[in-house]
């Protein structure tokens, strides 16, 4: 494979503003061998071709870790973009939905596994893994996905098929490696993941290829030819000399490991039966007694069962509590770790093994999977730190252990569109909804709009019927409402239908809206989640897209939040305005068109009910759930996440309704 040496960056503009100042304190910092550096960069401020710039500086094999599928396929898709000759691979979770194995002993309510597989993403995770272990021009953007049990990388390695035109070897063995590798024959129909046999030629279609085939003549027992095809046509795109077939999942246990694992495995059962007997549980021992033989039974006569994963320790040969092999483990030891949107990944990354191992120990505790099932877990804290060879955490709001580990915080303040950070006022609290009237009503005639972010669901209904008896254009948006109905408010917003937007925490909206001009914070002295300072950080941040845009903070007590907030705000702010008047830059608003944010699925299928949030059928012609499920695994297959998971909540609600 000629696959280029250097990650090279293409784009059509230079850096600019402070960015490359930002490029070399973070380039420098990591060639210095520094191990951890920051990027704080203000909303709009272009962190992410900062970012792709030291990538292509450092010129390693690269993870970008995104906190969720949705961000992630975004950055995909723009790395792809800026790295179009390299090997830019995308690895999330493959399950469009997934419920795990659970049990609620308050009910006694057992709840089974449930999953459905997306076969491209799926294919997108193989040839991730395929690039890494081929190549070093390689940026992998990933979920927190990356740090659950894969299997074990050995395994994965051994199991790789790697074969030369004139090496001999017997068909029916090589079909028989193909199975163990998980590949299923089919003589009629090409997709990934199978192979197809017509006299001595044997067609293999990758599962991590959508449009490739590797054709292998057999000359009796000599490999005599290989030809890289077009699955479709048979046309030969290319012949080579040597090829490899990877396994068609990550999943690989050696052949002997079903044997080897059963006693094991029979031998853990029978100790927590008789756990469980010596402590009068006898409901808990027959249960896992017949669970785990069942289980066992199925591994010895299939080589497979539900719940395989949950024996992993034993089929890999782990010892209890080694951790788990994971996908981080086929990156090389110089590789580069870039978090993105830290002050919420980290977090994430330090909650998912205790939030496993709680549910797990229901399990465990109630007789349904034996204690051995607590090693097939994400990695811990500790377990993914030391995975780390050099890191680069990028946020608005870097998190404490961001700012404390960091040998480098490189600052980007300085967005494209020459917009500062918001003027901060602080208001009383006690007379906050009559100041609140007045500066909706000067808003109003200027015909801009407003959001306004109260503490609790109540306040904010009671604060937009009270709005709205004053005969403004308000709304109240919550979790409550349907990511529908959301959508369409944030649209209506944008469209003038309302000047005012009313919610607890809109930071989870995703929203751009340059018409908004106002953002006014309620109660914002009440210390807590919604009040910290990264918070406040985050939300002022919604009105950096008009130059006349004002945030509002009504207190009666200076919290340190408070004053940490505005202090940071005001000299992030002083810093723009000065680079502005230096550079001679007039400020600009966004200018963005008005665009329906429902996907053309739901828009037929919906409109909004006149002077309420509820729905009826619309003058187009209402789609049924079999329609509405194929547009959303249309759009999840277009890596669309957002459209898909709106249509999947239409479809709960159309079959809730159908139901009743």
């Amino acid at each position: 494979m000629n696959a280029p040496k250097n990650l090279v960056l293409y784009s059509s503009w230079p850096p600019s503003g402070d960015q490359p100042q930002a490029i070399d304190a973070l380039t420098q910092s990591l060639r210095a061998g520094n191990r951890f550096q920051t990027l704080m960069g203000v909303t709009g401020s272009g962190k992410t071709f900062t970012i792709a710039n030291v990538i292509a500086a450092i010129n390693r094999p690269t993870l970008v870790l995104a906190h969720n599928k949705t961000l992630a396929a975004q950055l995909y898709s723009e790395f792809k973009a800026f790295f179009p000759d390299n090997a830019v691979k995308y690895f999330v979770s493959y399950y469009d939905y997934y419920q795990p194995e659970a049990y609620i002993p308050q009910s006694d309510t057992y709840i089974e596994k449930d999953a459905s597989v997306n076969d491209r993403i799926e294919r997108l995770r193989l040839s991730a893994t395929k690039a890494l272990i081929e190549r070093r021009d390689v940026i992998v953007v990933a979920s927190v996905s990356c740090i659950y049990g894969l299997g074990e990388k050995v395994n994965y390695e051994e199991a790789i098929i790697s074969f030369k035109t004139h090496d001999r070897i017997d068909q029916h063995e090589f079909l028989k490696r193909l199975v163990g590798n998980y590949y299923e024959r089919c003589d009629y129909t090409p997709e990934p993941g199978k192979f197809r046999v017509r006299g001595d030629t044997v067609e293999i279609f990758p599962a991590y290829e959508d449009n490739q085939c590797v054709r292998i003549t057999f000359f009796d027992d000599e490999i005599e030819r290989i030809d890289i095809t077009e699955p479709l046509s048979g046309h030969v795109i290319e012949s080579v000399d040597e090829a490899s077939i990877f396994p068609a999942q990550h999943y690989v246990t050696q052949e002997d490991a079903i044997k080897r694992a059963a006693p094991i495995i029979l031998e853990e059962m029978k100790r927590v039966h008789n756990d469980f007997t010596a402590r009068g549980k006898h409901i808990e021992a027959q249960r896992i007694k017949m669970r785990t033989l069942y289980d066992l039974e199925m591994l010895q006569e299939a080589g497979y069962c539900s719940g395989i994963e949950n024996y992993s320790v034993y089929l890999d040969g782990r010892k209890h509590g080694e951790p788990p092999g994971t996908f981080l483990d086929f990156f090389p030891e110089d590789f580069l770790l870039v978090v993105d949107e830290s002050h919420i990944t980290l977090p994430q990354v330090r909650g998912m093994f205790n939030g496993d191992r709680a549910r797990k120990k229901i399990l465990v505790d109630n007789g349904f999977r034996l204690p051995s099932c607590l090693d097939n877990r994400p990695l811990e804290w500790q377990e993914f730190e030391r995975k780390i060879n050099q890191a680069v955490f990028v946020s608005a709001t870097p998190g404490d252990y961001e700012l404390k580990s960091s040998s480098v915080i490189a600052e980007q303040l300085i967005r494209p569109t020459g917009i500062p950070d918001p003027e901060v006022e602080v208001a009383p609290a006690r007379t906050q909804i009559d100041d609140l009237v007045d500066r909706l009503r000067a808003l109003s005639v200027r015909e801009e709009r407003a959001l306004v972010l109260t503490l609790t669901q109540k306040s904010s209904e009671d604060l937009a019927d009270y709005l709205c008896e004053l005969h403004f254009k308000v709304k109240y948006i919550h979790s409550e409402l349907n990511t529908f109905e959301r959508a369409e408010l944030i649209r209506d917003l944008r469209a003038g239908k309302i000047d005012v937007l009313v919610g607890i925490n809109l930071l989870r909206e995703g929203m751009d809206l340059p018409e908004v001009t106002l953002v006014a914070i309620l109660d914002a002295d009440r210390e807590g989640y919604l009040r910290s300072y990264r918070s406040l950080i985050q939300i002022m941040g919604r009105a950096a897209r008009n130059v006349n845009s004002k945030v509002i903070l009504y207190a009666d007590t200076m919290t340190d939040s408070i004053r940490t907030a505005v202090s940071e705000t005001r000299r992030r702010r002083e810093k723009q305005v000065a680079f502005n008047r230096e550079h001679g830059i007039t400020p600009k608003s966004i200018v963005k068109n008005v665009t329906d944010l429902l996907p053309p699925e739901l828009a037929a299928a919906f409109v909004e009910e006149k002077g309420g949030t509820g729905r009826k059928s619309g003058t187009s012609r209402k789609m049924n759930v079999t329609e509405l499920e194929a547009a959303m695994w249309k759009a999840v297959d277009e890596l669309d996440f957002e459209r898909a998971a709106l249509l999947r909540d239409a479809i709960a609600e159309m079959k809730a309704k159908n139901a009743l």
